[in-house]
């Protein structure tokens, strides 16, 4: 993490637009079905009816969706003919995404009997 009292106030400002940056990210990708959509995306960019095969939801769900990643920067797009394709515009998304999907899934395979509370404090922690 980083510390506050140490720099200038330039620095400060840095650290403030970074954690402003990453809370907003955090929330973008605080709908499961938007990580869905980011996790399908990483085998390659998709049409809307791809999407729609590979996640449950309606057509106008998806394409709220869609269209709150792609404002935020998180997707791109590109017209094919009448279809939309759409993509991930950043890796630091996908692996961002994979780290804290994959790590929830080995701490709920190996902590059925954990309170969940205790799922998310450090491994010292506990």
């Amino acid at each position: 993490m980083m510390n506050r009292k140490s720099g200038s106030a330039n620095d400060v400002a840095v650290q403030d637009a970074v954690f402003d940056s990453v809370a907003e990210l955090f929330a973008v990708l605080s709908t499961p079905i938007r990580l869905k959509i980011i996790s399908e995306l990483c085998h390659g960019e998709k049409s809307v009816s791809q999407l729609l095969e590979a996640i449950d939801t309606t057509q106008p769900n998806m394409s709220q969706h869609l269209a709150t990643l792609y404002r935020s920067g998180v997707l791109g797009r590109r017209r094919e003919g009448t279809q939309i394709r759409y993509r991930l515009e950043s890796e630091r998304v996908a692996t961002l995404c994979r780290a804290v999907c994959t790590q929830v899934a080995i701490e709920m395979d190996g902590s059925a009997t954990m309170h969940p509370h205790e799922r998310l404090l450090p491994r010292g922690a506990r």
